[in-house]
Order: C-alpha cells, then structure tokens, then sequence
C-alpha cells in the first residue's frame, strides 16, 4: 500500500497532522533559542503562557459539540461579558462574592439557553441569532458598567487563578475534566452518535426518534454556562470585572475548533482535534508574541495554519471519498 493510501485509510490523520505541526514548531522555536538556554520551551515559560488560553480553552468543548450538529455560538465572548459585568455589579452592591459568582452563572445559562430557544422554537439560523446576541449582550454589559471596571475581589475568590496542578491553575485542569467527558460523551455513548446524527441530516435523525430540539438547547444553554465560568475565572485571575472581559475569544476558540478538525458543515468532529487545535493555535500566537511581539503576523500566521488544514483536510476527504 502506498504512503499516500495509507495516509488517508488512518482515522486520526488529522490529529496526527496537528501534532506534527505542534512537534515542528516547538522543535524549531527549541532550535532557534538555543542562544538564549531554549527560555522559551522551558516547564516554567510554558506554565507561564498557559495561563492566558485557559478561558478560551474552555470555550471550544461546548462550541466543538455544537459545530458537530450543524450549528454555531458566536455569543459566548459577549456572553462572558456580560456575566463577569453581572458579577462585578453584584459585587460593588454589597452581595457576598459567591452569591455574585451565582448570578453569574444564572445569567451565562440564561443567555445560552435564550440562543437555544430561538433556535429551536422560532427556527431562526443559529449564525444569525447568536450575531445578534453578541452585540446585544456586550451592548447591555457596556450599558451596565460604564467605563468604570469592578476590582478589589476578595483572597478567597482570587485563589480560583493559582496553580493547582504541575503549575496549571484550576481552568486547565477543569479544561482538562471537560475535554475527558466530552470526548467520552461523542466516542462511548449514543448521545455521541445521536449529535452526528444531527450534523449530517436533521430531518432523518428527528424521524429516526432523535429529540433534536431538547438536544439543541441543552447544547446552547451548556454553552453559555461554560461561558460564564470561563468569565468567573477570568475576573479572578485579573481581579477585574469588566465589558470587555469576553473580546474577540469566540473567534479564537472558532479558530481551534476548525483547527482541530471539526466541520461548519456539521457531522464531524472529535475533542482530540479540538485539544490540539487549542495547543497549536496557543503555541503560535505565543511563539511569535515571545519573538517578535507583533499581532498582525500573528493574525497571519493564524490565518495561514487555518487555511492549511482546511485545504489538507479538504483534499484528502475528496480523494478518500
């Protein structure tokens, strides 16, 4: 069998090609600083930087979910706006800070579960209406706080960012925990399939007896939920509760989640990819902040790693199929 048929009869040759890329860019990030004692593949500088992907990390387990059956959570940056900016409110007013952290929560759930519903009930296209709750959510958590962030948590709270494990705090190992479930809940139980089953024809899986309408907003509403824990950690590793807590990770984790191989199109997808996705895209904007700390060749080099594995995975589907 040749090397290119045995390429494309490997089920995991998309998460064999994200690692590669993630083994070649740490190999070369290794060799080329070299000078300076390889500063940065050290244990320390990477449990350093890790720290700041952590709430997007846990973004992509519910969104990964949710791409698999056809749709998409634009919201869940706003979402952490809003959440973290009830927090704070709560805060300043007097309620206990864990009593805040419940709002919160309530508040996360209650806008996934409002995406889930119009969805759902009304049928409206899942891009359209969580677009228009992200402008609206991060619209009201502006309206909300003004311009004057909330800080000043209590120790307690702020112990939620200090390292639990090897150096990861306690987002990474609940990034972790989830990851394990989800991949669990897609390979080992028929909820799994039952999630396919609704990426790759809707109308058959409903008349196959799926509950595609209660499967839908529960992923919605867990999507927000996971959104405002994601905004509780955030404020307590910045001790600052603010509009823009939320800005721009809903791309991010967009990004990892096609990254790690999962379809817009719905019906494929797979936790693995997706925790690869995470790390690589990590790894490079981190790679190049590190050495040149310039955004715009980050966003080039994003963009180009994106449209590399789409084109590779495009390709080898074609010629698998």
């Amino acid at each position: 069998m040749s090397l290119w048929r045995r390429i494309r009869a490997m089920e995991f040759w998309h998460e064999l090609l994200l690692v590669g890329l993630l083994a070649g860019l740490l190999a070369g990030a290794w060799y080329f600083e070299q000078a300076r004692d390889a500063e940065f593949v050290s244990w320390e500088t990477q449990a350093n930087l890790s720290s700041h992907m952590w709430e997007m990390a846990l973004l992509t387990i519910p969104l990964t979910l949710i791409i698999i059956t056809g749709g998409i959570d634009l919201s869940v940056g706003a979402t952490m706006s809003l959440s973290a900016v009830t927090m704070g409110l709560a805060w300043r007013g007097g309620v206990g800070v864990w009593p805040a952290v419940g709002l919160a929560l309530a508040v996360g759930l209650a806008a996934g579960s409002l995406n889930g519903a119009m969805v759902v009930f009304f049928r409206v296209h899942p891009l359209i209406i969580t677009l228009a709750t992200m402008s609206a959510y991060r619209g009201v958590a502006e309206g909300l706080i003004g311009a004057e962030p909330v800080s000043g948590f209590p120790a307690g709270f702020e112990a939620l960012a200090e390292p639990l494990v090897a150096g990861v705090p306690p987002a990474g190992v609940l990034f972790v925990v989830l990851a394990a479930a989800a991949w669990v809940l897609l390979g080992r139980t028929a909820i799994g399939r039952e999630l396919r089953a609704i990426g790759y024809n809707e109308t058959a899986a409903r008349f196959s007896g799926v509950a595609v309408a209660r499967t839908k907003l529960l992923l919605y509403a867990t999507s927000g939920l996971v959104a405002a824990v994601a905004a509780v950690l955030f404020v307590a590793r910045r001790d600052t509760a603010k509009a823009d807590v939320g800005a721009g990770l809903e791309l991010a984790a967009i990004t990892a989640v096609v990254l790690g191989g999962a379809s817009i199109f719905g019906g494929r997808g797979r936790i693995l990819g997706t925790v690869l996705g995470v790390l690589l895209l990590h790894e490079v904007r981190s790679l190049v902040a590190w050495r040149w700390n310039r955004d715009e060749l980050t966003f080039i080099i994003v963009g180009a790693l994106l449209i590399l594995s789409v084109l590779v995975h495009s390709v080898l589907t074609r010629r698998k199929s």
